[in-house]
């Protein structure tokens, strides 16, 4: 140990790790990285690591096998990707530990990261957009500007991440299009981390999307009828609402397990389990439901439909925020076939 070193816990290190990111990430950002050191934490415990001026290469490698095995956090072994992840995390963390003079400046360089296969690192799991309209119309029929309808009606329709639709607020809403630059209704995504709705992209992700006359309707109902007269803890008035001002991130993500169950609609189990014991008919087990979907998967079932319907890239890029390599390598789900199809239509006959 380097007698440059001043003492502390892990868990303090991880604690000031975490409040350096106030400045430059958003808060989910830092709830993901804070959640990924809570094993290591785990491990340091057990290991009785009590000053992480004790940590060595050798205790880091220990951990990477504790890790892959599925110990800590009560977990089962994990995959590959969140494994390469934690440890990216871990890191990161290991830098900045180095730059407060807790562990040696380069033990970080010591930890290496599994290398992926190729797309290994990318999930293959989206809400296929037949599957999407049908729940949008059971949920137009049954539910008609519900909360959840709203919520899945404004992820399929923009595409955006659940965090922009969690920072609209009633004043984002231009649902009459008088804005000057549309012709129609439209929502504007804005940047806003001083009161607790940062966008994914920072500035760069601020802009209005286009919706259509249908989901204006549906969201004026929602206001008048559903919506909670509420503000939130910095007084902004939010387009979604729960009784206690504005919905956590994890709202959105019980809305998708919930409505993506197949037996939610009355529809027979894909995965022959007997509803009457099944325990994802839980609302709060929804995810435990093999055919339940996430927010993320919304948005890939968003990009695989535009670029079926041949929507051209850039129109894709700018309205979902993200970058040509990010669509494809992430959220394009078409099959090779699907997309050899597509562009055989631009080729000329041999």
């Amino acid at each position: 140990m380097s007698d440059d070193l001043e003492p502390i816990s892990p868990v303090d290190a991880v604690e000031m790790f975490h409040s350096a990111m106030e400045d430059e990430h958003s808060e989910s950002t830092r709830r993901s990285e804070y959640h990924r050191l809570r094993a290591f934490i785990q491990f340091c415990d057990e290991d009785g690591i009590e000053d992480l001026n004790e940590l060595s290469g050798r205790d880091l490698y220990r951990y990477r096998t504790w890790r892959r095995e599925g110990k800590g956090d009560g977990r089962e072994p994990i995959k590959l990707v969140t494994l390469k992840s934690q440890l990216a995390t871990l890191r990161r963390f290991l830098r900045f530990a180095g730059d407060i003079d807790a562990v040696d400046p380069e033990l970080y360089e010591q930890l290496t990261l599994p290398t992926m296969k190729n797309g290994e690192d990318v999930s293959e799991t989206t809400l296929k957009p037949e599957r999407a309209i049908e729940i949008l119309d059971y949920l137009e029929s049954a539910q008609p500007a519900s909360r959840d309808h709203i919520v899945l009606l404004l992820l399929w329709e923009t595409g955006a991440r659940s965090g922009a639709i969690r920072g609209l607020d009633l004043g984002d809403c231009d649902l009459d299009g008088t804005h000057p630059r549309f012709t129609g209704p439209a929502v504007h995504f804005v940047h806003r981390p001083e009161t607790g709705t940062p966008l994914k992209n920072h500035e760069s992700g601020t802009r209005w999307n286009r919706i259509s006359q249908k989901t204006a309707r549906y969201i004026e109902d929602y206001i008048e009828y559903h919506r909670d007269e509420v503000t939130d803890e910095y007084d902004r008035e939010p387009l979604i609402t729960t009784r206690y001002g504005r919905p956590a991130g994890n709202t959105f993500r019980k809305v998708l397990y919930r409505v993506t169950r197949p037996c939610w609609r009355g529809e027979g189990c894909p995965h022959d389990r007997d509803i009457d014991s099944c325990e994802a008919t839980d609302i709060d087990q929804a995810s435990k439901c093999p055919s339940s979907k996430s927010p993320h998967d919304v948005r890939s079932g968003r990009v695989t439909f535009y670029r079926r319907e041949d929507v051209p890239r850039r129109i894709v890029e700018d309205r979902l925020n993200a970058s040509e390599d990010i669509l494809s390598r992430h959220y394009d789900r078409r099959s090779d076939r699907e997309q050899a199809e597509q562009r055989s239509d631009f080729l000329p006959d041999l």
